[in-house]
């Protein structure tokens, strides 16, 4: 219908000089008659300018007033004519909000005398804010300082108008001729396409946004942390074992049977396979005597070790079983020192929170050499972390089953401006090593840290699940930058 009024009123006239007021003469709807405006001025049947105009319109409040009186005016005509009323029994007459205002905008004007009783000082006021408002939606004109003084109020709001004049395009017609998108089978069987006319192409229209696979930021993370290992001269080692036995992932860490760590409270069990098929029996041997007697110049736990234990499987608490594997093949050859990583996911009964998930990523590093001390730990954990932006660290001593000494990492936090702890390190004990059968020369240093901690510090994301989980947003994932290590 727009459409129509449009084409039809341009072929007797020259001109559609306010498409406000043509849509308002006609009865029209304004965004209709825009949104035709802009469809045939595409097509070039009309010519359109822009017109803007500034207005004032009544905000939520300011309509509510115009309908049912200004608060000031409300609290007078609550106010009994003749004598006063208690003030906590007007209160109770109006709304809080109209309460108030009407108090402050009542004695302003001197209509009523405040105080624990409110009587009028007038018998009769004239609600000009009423009917200024009232003016303003019917859009007439009103005084700049009426204007300031609705708008100090918030009552009115600034509003821009917009609009088009409108004349006739170099395509002109009274009625639009429809013009055909696509050249069909049909359309070449009947032979009618030489009559058609075609939608010309928009070359510089954008398509469809191109949908892709999006890095998330663990990864990108994680591909930067790769990168710095191998730069360091570290080989990677195969961490596709979620599933480990008890024997790899505790004893031969020269971890007790009885350690806590090894209670259902902190570990998932499986139910199916619940056991282990086969361990190398000559190591499991070993193992058993240095955890029950000790050896090596240990004294053991002194405990009667049970294969049982050994034998459940379980999901993998850490990654350092991967690295038991991979230190007792290397002790089985020729030695030759080595230097190992792996970044890839754990698993802890642990309750879940901003800061905690049942699963999360472990980054390990180790170099196995002869005659390496802790001052090589040191040196080799300062050379790391410098590579990840953290140049000032600190060493706390700390206790680990399977390490000694063992220390914990602190970094200093320039955003939170204290030290925070960033990771664990230390040297393998030779109860651990010796058993596996490397020299009694060689040493192993080691360090771990969690992948999502430096994740959510760069990302300023504080709650791992909006981080790592189902509750992810997968916006987040779109929109995630390139990660920045501080590198060089």
């Amino acid at each position: 219908m727009a459409e129509e009024a449009i084409l039809g009123f341009l072929e007797k006239n020259e001109q559609i000089s306010d498409s406000g007021n043509f849509a308002a003469e006609l009865g029209l709807d304004h965004n209709d008659v825009v949104n035709v405006i802009k469809s045939l001025h595409g097509f070039r049947y009309v010519d359109a300018q822009d017109i803007k105009r500034e207005t004032w319109v009544l905000t939520d409040e300011g309509r509510k007033y115009a309908t049912e009186g200004s608060p000031e005016v409300q609290l007078f005509l609550a106010v009994p004519p003749e004598g006063s009323i208690p003030k906590d029994e007007l209160q109770k007459k109006l709304a809080p909000a109209v309460f108030k205002i009407g108090c402050s905008q009542a004695g302003k004007n001197r209509w009523v005398e405040m105080g624990k009783q409110i009587s009028r000082k007038v018998q009769q006021v004239e609600d000009k804010v009423k009917d200024l408002l009232l003016r303003v939606e019917d859009g007439h004109a009103i005084e700049k300082d009426d204007i300031n003084s609705l708008k100090a109020r918030k009552l009115i709001v600034q509003q821009t108008w917009k609009g088009y004049s409108v004349s006739k395009g170099p395509n002109y017609a009274p009625k639009r001729k429809k013009v055909a998108t696509d050249l069909t089978r049909e359309n070449l069987q009947r032979g009618d396409w030489k009559e058609l006319e075609f939608k010309e192409y928009n070359f510089n229209a954008k398509g469809q946004p191109a949908e892709g696979g999006h890095l998330h930021p663990l990864l990108k993370v994680r591909k930067q942390l790769k990168d710095i290992f191998l730069q360091m001269g570290f080989e990677e080692m195969p961490t596709n074992n979620f599933v480990e036995s008890s024997f790899w992932n505790f004893d031969v860490l020269f971890q007790p049977q009885q350690h806590p760590a090894r209670d259902s409270h902190d570990t998932f069990f499986l139910e199916e396979p619940s056991t282990t098929r086969k361990l190398p029996e000559a190591y499991v041997e070993l193992v058993k005597r240095v955890h029950e007697s000790g050896g090596y110049g240990s004294r053991g736990y002194g405990y009667d070790w049970k294969r049982e234990e050994a034998n459940k499987n379980l999901l993998r608490t850490h990654t350092t079983a991967v690295s038991s594997r991979m230190l007792k093949a290397l002790a089985e050859k020729p030695f030759a020192p080595k230097k190992y990583f792996s970044i890839d996911r754990v698993f802890r009964n642990e309750a879940v929170d901003r800061t905690h998930l049942a699963e999360f990523h472990q980054i390990e590093g180790l170099v196995c050499d002869r005659g390496l001390t802790l001052g090589d730990l040191i040196g080799v954990l300062h050379d790391f972390f410098s590579r990840l932006g953290m140049s000032k660290l600190r060493f706390k001593p700390a206790y680990n089953p399977y390490t000694e000494p063992s220390m914990e990492i602190f970094s200093y936090h320039e955003g939170l401006g204290k030290w925070v702890e960033i990771g664990n390190s230390g040297m393998f004990r030779p109860e651990m090593l010796l058993p596996m059968g490397f020299p009694e020369d060689v040493r192993v240093i080691a360090w771990g840290l969690s992948l999502e901690r430096p994740t959510m510090i760069l990302y300023g994301i504080d709650n791992i699940r909006d981080l790592f989980g189902h509750k992810v947003d997968l916006g987040l994932i779109k929109r995630n930058p390139i990660c920045s290590l501080g590198m060089d």
